[in-house]
């Protein structure tokens, strides 16, 4: 297996690094307490350089492309909802909407509409239960009642992709308008920067996605999607907050010398390389497997459990080797403390994602020496 990104991944990369150098720490506060949370000139730059249409055809890049650009958001803390506004719900419509439904792709490739999926729900934590929004039809008609929440990206979302049990059972998948009647929409911002909304679904009109038939399978490989990108923005976070500290490390001294030499702080540094390394092997094991066509939800479980092990392990170091500047508004490594604690707890915490690892135990043999 090949680990090594192509030439084309790899100038992918620079340039979205490049585009999000703008942002510094002082600049990232500004934008996220102002609305729409971010910048609108980068998310039509993001648009022009082709990374909001990744992977909804077979010209436009796959898992590993989107792994290295979500890898580069993650390590400038960039508040564009580019995961949950664009791709991961992109990826839904690619996968199952009609050729008519589809043509809204183009129009999020171009940065003219934003998406939302809206699948978690108030008090449920297991992300494969039946959702309790229910679908109920009258004739060609469908109606959604129920509540979702958090909805990331769903305070500036044009369309949702909201999924509700059938009538019949399993789940569907559905379109709908975000300012239609019916739909209320109570934003919210979250302790680390970002915007969701809490939908509130009364006899809202909606068109199912693709076939009104259950959808779970769809709804399955959208998470993985889900997990395996916020992997990748973890990555590129705990890259980040190690070089701080390292750097913090270097320049800052006590009793006349620096930091770095003390050698227990310095061994403290080298366990946070190692937490970052089993870290960056499991996020390309979650975003090669979907690359190989293979959305295993075990797989992408002992991904995120490593993911959020590192990420903890790496903020609460990051901001104790600073010391109290670590925990300021105006310095940077709490931010990264604060995304990566968020990425921990989206799509389930890592003891969520213990339970599921050990559900799996039945299936495997005894190892006999």
């Amino acid at each position: 297996m090949d680990f090594q990104l192509t030439d084309e991944q790899n100038l992918l990369a620079d340039t979205t690094r490049d585009l999000l150098s703008s942002y510094d720490t002082e600049t990232r506060n500004k934008v996220i307490a102002a609305d729409p949370g971010h910048k609108t000139e980068v998310w039509q730059q993001l648009a022009e350089i082709g990374v909001l249409g990744l992977g909804f055809d077979e010209d436009s890049g796959g898992q590993l492309e989107i792994m290295v650009v979500l890898h580069e958001i993650g390590r400038r803390l960039a508040p564009e909802p580019v995961l949950h506004g664009a791709l991961a719900p992109g990826a839904i419509i690619a996968e199952r909407g009609t050729d008519a439904q589809r043509q809204l792709l183009d129009e999020v490739a171009a940065g003219r509409r934003i998406l939302a999926f809206a699948h978690s729900e108030p008090g449920v934590r297991d992300t494969a239960a039946a959702p309790t929004v229910t679908a109920a039809r009258d004739g060609d008609a469908w109606a959604l009642n129920g509540i979702k929440n958090p909805v990331l990206a769903g305070d500036t979302a044009n369309t949702l992709v909201i999924s509700a049990a059938l009538p019949d059972g399993g789940v569907g998948l559905f379109l709908v308008d975000a300012d239609a009647s019916g739909v209320t929409r109570k934003p919210f911002r979250t302790f680390d920067g970002a915007r969701g909304a809490q939908i509130e679904l009364t006899t809202a009109a909606a068109e199912p996605l693709g076939e009104p038939t259950d959808a779970s399978e769809t709804v399955t490989r959208a998470l993985v999607r889900i997990s395996a990108g916020l992997a990748a923005e973890a990555l590129g976070a705990m890259e980040e907050a190690l070089r701080l500290t390292t750097d913090y490390l270097k320049s800052r001294k006590q009793f006349g010398v620096t930091l770095s030499k003390f050698q227990t702080l310095t061994q403290r540094a080298a366990d946070m390389y190692v937490s970052l390394e089993l870290a960056r092997s499991m996020a390309m094991y979650a975003s090669m497997s979907i690359a190989d066509g293979d959305f295993d939800p075990v797989k992408a479980a002992r991904a995120k459990l490593q993911i959020g092990r590192s990420g903890r392990h790496i903020a609460q170091e990051s901001i104790q080797m600073h010391g109290g500047i670590g925990i300021t508004a105006e310095y940077p490594v709490g931010h990264y403390a604060a995304r990566l604690t968020a990425i921990e707890h989206t799509l389930g915490s890592s003891q969520d994602q213990l339970r599921v690892l050990a559900g799996q135990l039945a299936d495997y043999g005894i190892v006999t020496l």
